[in-house]
């Protein structure tokens, strides 16, 4: 008998304990601080060498001299600012004024790679013909078959009429000629060949005119308003265009989602070999980007060059964890489109800096009312990425956990729960969601009834 009132009045109060709380109350748990922040040192301004000249209305990257005056009366668009908002743990400082910086290129961009924050801008939506810079994203959607498993480095590739026909800058592939993938891509990023980019386009998709239709998704996919690819190599046509900021959108998520593009295109010499009926001879390969040799920082990317086109570049550089990208369009001549770009990542080498998060602390569980389980893990959505340019002191940098004192079932896996608040000196300057990890259904009455009933059994 006395074990039976003990197991009445042990099931009622389990059950009013296990009743939904009417209302939470928010509660802010201080957290440590992580930082790992960039030093703005200080980098050395280059004189670039020797480089190319585009015949008209072709992509040539393979040597470069004469300078291209803008025609009489042309003139840039008014000046567009950037209205994007950072993706989800990332923010950004406001941009310094442009009079801080000399560029006389018409068209220029400064980005830092790991937020996708403009540091400097200058007519960067300007809608302008790319030329070879186009190859960009010819590599990623080549890198994107690697990842698919569509292709291999070393599936070969054979040429065809058409490839063989391109002209501009390019390596001579004969048609029926057969090189690897690989050997494609060095060719692609190193000497810029348009027949390499033509006969890996017929090799992943059949066709140029379909590999073109991706290229036109992908842009879409990665906020390329402004761009309209009609071939894949940069070959001036009508339609052809895109702007600075276009250009690095697609420069940052080639350099991001596939590291690997630096082992290609900072080789600086290199040979090729042609095995054609003719027999087999040799073909050296070099550079089109002369900041791999002149600028200490230089890890890419990608140069261009057509009459309509002048001449840009799309420079990647790294110092101290730090990655720029500096997009340079429509410079008169091959030394303003270099100078311009060491001019622009000199300037974002000395003036940003970036604080970043990993979030790898453990969270603690958050209490479920209701539940089938008293609780639920949580989980970080991301890290957290800041860009200063203001020269803060980023060690004061705070987090702060916005998290209720329960929650009421049920809750889903990957939900919010709260959030991650971080301040620099009181202000607010970001944030990351704070996900639940674990789905926690309502509890039904069986559920509390099963409950009680293992209360009873341990009594």
């Amino acid at each position: 008998m006395h074990c039976i009132l003990s197991f009445f009045l042990s099931g009622c109060l389990l059950l009013s304990s296990l009743l939904p709380a009417s209302g939470t109350a928010m509660v802010q748990i201080p957290a440590g601080t992580i930082a790992e922040q960039a030093p703005a040192g200080e980098t050395t301004a280059t004189q670039e060498g020797n480089s190319e000249q585009a015949p008209a209305g072709e992509t040539a990257d393979t040597q470069e001299g004469n300078s291209e005056q803008a025609p009489a009366g042309e003139t840039a668009d008014t000046q567009e600012g950037n209205s994007e908002q950072a993706p989800a743990g990332e923010t950004a400082a406001s941009q310094p004024p442009a009079g801080e910086l000399a560029i006389s290129a018409p068209s220029a961009v400064l980005m830092e790679a790991s937020t996708g924050q403009v540091v400097y801008e200058k007519e960067a939506h300007t809608s302008l013909h790319p030329a070879s810079i186009t190859k960009i994203m010819t590599m990623i959607l080549i890198f994107d078959a690697l990842k698919e498993g569509k292709i291999s480095l070393e599936d070969t590739v054979t040429v065809s009429e058409y490839a063989a026909s391109m002209g501009g800058s390019q390596v001579f592939l004969e048609p029926g000629e057969t090189q690897t993938v690989e050997t494609m891509l060095k060719c692609i990023s190193v000497a810029s060949a348009n027949d390499a980019c033509v006969a890996m386009a017929e090799h992943i998709w059949g066709s140029e005119q379909e590999f073109v239709a991706q290229m036109n998704q992908r842009a879409k996919v990665l906020g390329m308003e402004d761009t309209t690819f009609v071939n894949c190599c940069g070959l001036d046509v009508d339609g052809h265009m895109t702007t600075a900021y276009d250009v690095a959108l697609m420069s940052r998520e080639l350099i991001s989602k596939y590291p690997q593009i630096h082992n290609y295109c900072t080789i600086w010499m290199e040979n090729i070999t042609h095995v054609t009926r003719r027999g087999s001879s040799e073909f050296g390969l070099t550079n089109t980007n002369k900041l791999i040799r002149q600028y200490p920082y230089a890890t890419g990317l990608k140069t261009g060059s057509t009459s309509q086109a002048k001449y840009c570049v799309s420079a990647t550089a790294e110092k101290d964890g730090m990655k720029l990208i500096a997009v340079i369009m429509a410079a008169p001549d091959h030394k303003i489109r270099f100078q311009d770009a060491t001019a622009l990542l000199n300037y974002g080498f000395g003036k940003c800096q970036v604080y970043k998060d990993e979030n790898k602390d453990k969270l603690p569980s958050l209490a479920i009312q209701g539940g089938v389980e008293d609780s639920s893990p949580l989980a970080y959505e991301s890290s957290f990425t800041y860009l200063d340019v203001a020269g803060s002191d980023l060690s004061a940098i705070t987090k702060e956990l916005n998290l209720p004192e329960s929650a009421n079932a049920p809750v889903k896996k990957g939900e919010p729960a709260g959030k991650a608040v971080y301040k620099l000196n009181g202000k607010e300057i970001g944030s990351v969601s704070i996900l639940y990890e674990k789905d926690v259904k309502e509890a039904l009455f069986k559920d509390y009834f099963l409950k009680i009933l293992e209360e009873f059994l341990l009594c």
